[in-house]
């Protein structure tokens, strides 16, 4: 064999399990399309890469919801805090933000990726650019038979971690599901997840530029005025949340996301909108009716200017059929039960998601099932592991992806 063992996709899971591998004694090649590794995290985060979030190993199983379970394993291998530890062994000095998101000091995912790649060189992988994998051929019992763009060669143990299709500008374009399907893997169906959220209401993409920082959200499947019962909601998130020129986007915005791309018909959805989560609905109507006794010369427009950005305000008096020009003093109690229900649960129709470019991470890939969890090897194929994003694994924003990136790629590197 020319190698022990065959990396591909210089991504988080691949960087890590490439120089972990190496420096346990196996010969390792890793190999990457493009020109340079690591281009997605060179994206995420805003170009400031969020490592992980501020949690134990229960945390991270929790956020991945069913899928969850599946990483008890590879989080015993490598645990957030070990990820930090690692990161800040090599100089990579980190921070918690308030969200309990992980970020470098220095605000640079290009920090990030320096490590991984110094590490990678230190440990003797060798790294291959700019040469795609074209096939993979399983020979018998003594592994794989590998063509690339430049060359044919032989390895005794492959380990797939190409990514997903989201931001297929950095070459994610599915690679690793044409492989592992024709390879005998099940591909659970793919779809975007942590992408931006679509509408037709002119009103919202009029807000364009305008952010709330809390926001409780749901998805729906009516718009009916009474509430939904909790359980016909196809999923909730409270968070931050942006008005754009195509609609919706923000970190509650994306966590849902996945939910209206895996829907057969997105524009059946709503978004059900508390744009003040922290008063209950008769709250705020007793603070509206104490508001406006007390100031009845005032526009409808003034009374909230402490509690919502003004031009959002405005957009939900109109919503309720009211003008913000009105005088307080002139809000009487249907109109200010109409103005609550436009507070506390504007309903927003869907069109659909932007997609794959847009999208932060893959959900759908190759099937848990077929995956040994305690050592990422395919229980189809000897010999192959896969690890990272080409996994039906996805959870939400905040480093989860990242963390089960990396510690899954850990552990194949500690199982070949």
């Amino acid at each position: 064999m020319d190698w022990d063992l065959v990396v591909v996709g210089a991504g988080a899971a691949g960087l890590l399990a490439a120089a972990r591998a190496a420096e346990r004694g196996v010969r390792t090649l890793l190999v990457e399309k493009n020109r340079r590794p690591g281009i997605k995290i060179l994206m995420s985060g805003g170009t400031r890469c969020n490592l992980t979030q501020a949690t134990d190993r229960r945390g991270i199983i929790r956020e991945f919801g069913k899928q969850g379970n599946f990483l008890h394993s590879a989080l015993a291998a490598l645990a957030p805090q070990d990820l930090i530890d690692w990161f800040e062994s090599e100089g990579v000095a980190t921070k918690v933000e308030a969200t309990g998101k992980v970020f470098p000091v220095s605000d640079k995912a290009a920090d990030v990726l320096a490590a991984l790649v110094r590490r990678l060189t230190r440990s003797g992988c060798a790294l291959a650019l700019d040469e795609p994998l074209l096939d993979a051929e399983p020979v018998a019992q003594d592994g794989f038979r590998l063509t690339t763009s430049k060359r044919s060669l032989s390895t005794a143990k492959l380990l797939v971690t190409t990514g997903g299709q989201s931001y297929p500008g950095c070459g994610t374009t599915g690679d690793g599901y044409r492989l592992a399907a024709k390879l005998g893997h099940t591909i659970v169906p793919l779809r975007p997840a942590l992408t931006p959220v679509t509408t037709d209401s002119s009103w919202v993409r009029e807000l364009q530029g305008v952010t709330i920082s809390d926001v409780a959200l749901a998805v729906v499947e009516s718009a009916a005025a009474p509430r939904p019962p909790r359980n016909s909601r196809l999923a909730e998130r409270r968070g931050s949340f942006l008005f754009t020129h195509f609609g919706l986007s923000g970190p509650a915005v994306l966590d849902v996301s996945r939910v209206v791309s895996g829907h057969a018909d997105p524009r059946k959805l709503f978004l059900e909108c508390d744009f003040l989560p922290t008063l209950t609905e008769p709250a705020l109507d007793e603070w509206l009716r104490l508001e406006a006794a007390a100031a009845g010369g005032k526009q409808l427009a003034g009374l909230m200017v402490n509690q919502l950005p003004r031009r959002l305000s405005d957009a939900l008096l109109v919503e309720a059929g009211l003008s913000p020009e009105q005088r307080a003093a002139e809000l009487s109690r249907a109109q200010r039960a109409r103005w609550v229900t436009a507070i506390k649960r504007a309903n927003i129709p869907v069109s659909g998601t932007r997609g794959f470019k847009k999208a932060e991470v893959t959900a759908g890939g190759v099937s848990l099932d077929e995956i040994d969890s305690s050592t990422m090897q395919s229980r189809l194929v000897p010999k192959l592991y896969l690890a990272g994003e080409v996994l039906d694994l996805d959870g939400p924003i905040g480093g989860y992806n990242f963390q089960a990136a990396f510690s899954c790629g850990w552990l194949a590197a500690e199982s070949v």
